[in-house]
């Protein structure tokens, strides 16, 4: 029900996801400064997330902290995960079990995977279409996700769709999503174009509010 690609770029991680199923960031991204970016889904337990991210934090490489995982997982063979590390290693799972067709993929800096996937190659693509990608990690991962809708995506439709990343502060500075629409990945296009010019000013606002831009609306008279 969901196909995602986790990315790391000059030190920022983020996650693009986007399923037939309502809320998918809600489940599927999880991502820690400095650290990495891992998605779990299919039939996703959350949970798997965070441990993962605390064997990347450990020391271990992505492959060893899926087997770390997966060797306490009495329930492995529902689980797709990737992991992506700060050095832009990656590695991905998917059990025996996962759902319809699927796939998974790995790249410079990327992994990605998928199931109930209208072709297997699906996170080959996403992959590719990351690494071909210009501009900053935001539109690298919207492009990812993009191509694989137009390559195919999910056997249905999709209805929800989201992207965030972290950058060394302590919370996303991006953290867009679409819980249920009709085209919801257009529609992260969208909100991706309203934010992104913004994002600097509300990471500036957190930090140093005193020296921070005005908010250019109805009541800021600054």
């Amino acid at each position: 029900m969901t196909f995602s690609i986790a990315a790391h770029q000059d030190g920022r991680f983020g996650i693009a996801a986007a399923s037939s199923s309502p809320a998918v960031a809600a489940r599927v991204v999880h991502l820690r400064d400095s650290v990495g970016a891992v998605a779990s889904q299919n039939v996703t337990d959350p949970r798997l997330g965070p441990v993962l991210l605390d064997g990347l934090a450990s020391g271990s490489s992505p492959e060893a902290a899926i087997a770390a995982v997966l060797a306490n997982e009495p329930n492995a063979a529902y689980r797709q995960l990737t992991v992506v590390d700060a050095s832009g290693a990656a590695a991905t799972f998917s059990g025996h079990l996962t759902l319809g067709v699927h796939g998974e993929a790995t790249g410079p800096h990327c992994a990605a995977a998928g199931n109930m996937l209208s072709r297997p190659d699906i996170p080959e693509i996403l992959c590719g279409a990351f690494t071909s990608a210009g501009g900053q990690l935001e539109e690298r991962l919207f492009t990812a996700l993009s191509a694989g809708l137009a390559a195919g995506g999910e056997a249905g439709p999709v209805y929800s769709a989201g992207l965030s990343t972290v950058s060394g502060i302590g919370w996303r500075d991006t953290d867009l999503r679409v819980d249920w629409q009709e085209s919801p990945i257009g529609e992260l296009g969208r909100l991706l174009e309203v934010w992104l010019p913004q994002r600097d000013d509300y990471v500036q606002r957190g930090l140093e509010p005193a020296a921070s831009p005005g908010y250019g609306v109805p009541g800021d008279d600054r």
